[in-house]
């Protein structure tokens, strides 16, 4: 049975879902006013793997990620680029899809933006307001009263008090606590700006997540994730607004993925330690920036460093070197190696030891090849199969360890390693050892491998 951490209760528990055989799962997407970080690579890749595996596991699953395309960052750098609020959103709307689908993640069944529900949004400020867990203050803001929902902190395990005490409050504030937040912002000259009950004005960004979540999902729903910064306050203030707003319980399981970090320390503009996707992306394939992700248990801190990612690369040319060769088409075989896959996967989505089984499988596959090619073939398959509930091996073998037109692998082109291999094959006839040998030394100094064998010289780039 799949069991999952709990941020709320803080154990992990059996994934016990609202309605038998489906799920309904909603995770924190995007703030689109700049390109996607590794901060979020690794969201977007960790719940792309919880979703695969629920759908592996027969879960019919509506899975919910939003893009918050209007709030105070978006407004900013719109204002600082002199162009309208919705370019500068579509635009990196765009480029997160590209870096999206470039990390092999699934498209969501949902993916709802805040500025499209500015009608569920407001609804659920008027409830809130209605049933006295909100205020409109004298500034035109609406704010939600922290002090009126009893259970606010159960989720970060913050004591309110304690917030109170350290809060900082700015003199010309109209809350009537300084933990209160804001629902709905009344509108500023220049700023974007829509008709609500309470005059012109635009969503807080936590009212945003719930009025979506509720929207798409219902008040009651399975699992709520993002990443580890977001526990407290957005989705502190989201179970707050949420349940104050229907009366029920909000969310059965929390889900939060670790924090990244550059060379062991935090990831940070200020530090420059700081990568954008396309960054990485230029220097190494998609597949190894997935792999090196999933090598980290998802509530784990992730270190992102050279090594780290070499290791991926490396890692994902023995897959691929196991699997040349054999066909595509092979039904899955090999024992035990299924199960214990799964039970890596239900132990809270451990991705390390799920890896590890497929390591077992690349094993089994050399050791058997030479003496039984059917048996080999089952293995690639079952092989081909576990790596696809990862997102992982869907390339062909070859086109992979040749790294064709792929970014980060410079050098020599295809075309003229092979005319190169040609003229070692024609020393080798003439029995032109010492050229054959400095042709091999050639590529080998451009990063380029060969294999000989029956069927003739294969190659790969190291």
């Amino acid at each position: 049975m799949l069991k999952i951490y709990n941020s709320l209760t803080r154990q992990k528990e059996p994934l016990r879902t609202l309605e038998p055989g489906r799920v309904r799962m909603y995770v924190c997407g995007m703030t689109v006013y700049d390109y996607c970080h590794l901060g979020h690579a690794r969201v977007m890749v960790v719940f792309d793997g919880v979703y695969r595996y629920l759908r592996e596991l027969g879960y019919d699953v509506t899975y919910v990620r939003n893009i918050t395309d209007i709030d105070d960052k978006i407004i900013n750098r719109a204002n600082e680029n002199a162009e309208p609020f919705q370019t500068l959103t579509e635009r990196f709307i765009r480029a997160m899809h590209e870096d999206s689908d470039a990390l092999g993640v699934l498209p969501p069944s949902l993916e709802p933006r805040a500025t499209e529900h500015l009608e569920p949004i407001i609804r659920m400020v008027e409830r809130l307001i209605e049933r006295g867990y909100a205020y409109l203050a004298e500034n035109g803001d609406v704010y939600y009263a922290v002090g009126r929902f009893a259970g606010y902190g159960r989720l970060s395990g913050k004591d309110p008090e304690e917030l109170r005490a350290g809060a900082r409050v700015e003199v010309d504030e109209a809350k009537r606590d300084p933990l209160d937040f804001a629902l709905w912002k009344s509108a500023k000259p220049g700023e974007p700006a829509w008709e609500s009950p309470w005059g012109k004005g635009r969503p807080g960004w936590h009212i945003e997540c719930s009025a979506m979540s509720t929207a798409c999902l219902g008040n009651h729903f399975d699992i709520h994730g993002g990443g580890a910064d977001l526990q407290f306050p957005h989705h502190e203030n989201e179970i707050a607004q949420s349940e104050g707003a229907t009366g029920e319980t909000f969310v059965n399981l929390w889900m939060h993925n670790g924090f990244v970090r550059v060379n062991e320390e935090k990831m940070s503009k200020s530090l420059g330690n700081f990568f954008t996707v396309r960054e990485i992306l230029a220097r190494y394939r998609p597949e190894e920036v997935r792999y090196f992700i999933l090598t980290s248990q998802y509530r784990s801190p992730l270190n992102y460093d050279e090594e780290n990612l070499q290791n991926a690369r490396a890692a994902l040319t023995r897959y691929y070197t196991a699997l040349r060769g054999l066909p595509d088409t092979a039904p899955a075989g090999g024992e035990g190696f299924r199960e214990r896959f799964l039970a890596a996967m239900d132990d809270d989505f451990n991705t390390p030891e799920a890896l590890a089984v497929l390591f077992d499988l690349v094993r089994e596959i050399n050791r058997v090849r030479p003496t039984d090619p059917a048996a080999a073939a089952g293995l690639g398959g079952e092989l081909r199969r576990l790596g696809g509930v990862l997102g992982l091996l869907r390339d062909d073998p070859e086109h992979y360890l040749q790294g064709s037109g792929e970014a980060g692998l410079e050098g020599l082109s295809d075309s003229a390693i092979d005319t190169l291999i040609e003229r070692r094959t024609a020393a080798r006839k003439a029995r032109n050892w010492a050229e054959a040998d400095r042709i091999r030394d050639e590529l080998q100094t451009a990063g380029v491998l060969l294999e000989d064998g029956a069927q003739g010289t294969r190659w790969r780039r190291g």
